[in-house]
């Protein structure tokens, strides 16, 4: 027989389940900026042989901004103002 414990944990279980898909779903996007981001960075380095410092906060531009904030940092870099 089911009780109203086991129904409790069943739709505690659902909510969390709902919810870390919607999380997932919400992070997603932000991932792929991030990764666009680095490879355009870690390729203008590479290319170009500028010297661009990764910290974090450069993470978060890129993370944030993706290809667009990864040219930024470039720009940024190239006229020494930051990340050099």
């Amino acid at each position: 027989m089911v009780t109203g414990l086991e129904i409790l944990i069943l739709v505690v279980a659902l909510a969390f389940v709902f919810g870390a898909s919607r999380l997932i779903d919400t992070v997603r996007p932000l991932f792929a900026n991030a990764v666009a981001g680095l490879l355009v960075l870690l390729a203008v380095q590479w290319l170009f042989v500028f010297e661009i410092t990764i910290t974090p906060i450069v993470l978060v531009i890129v993370a944030l901004g993706g290809v667009p904030g990864a040219l930024l940092i470039v720009l940024l870099s190239i006229t020494g103002v930051a990340f050099v």
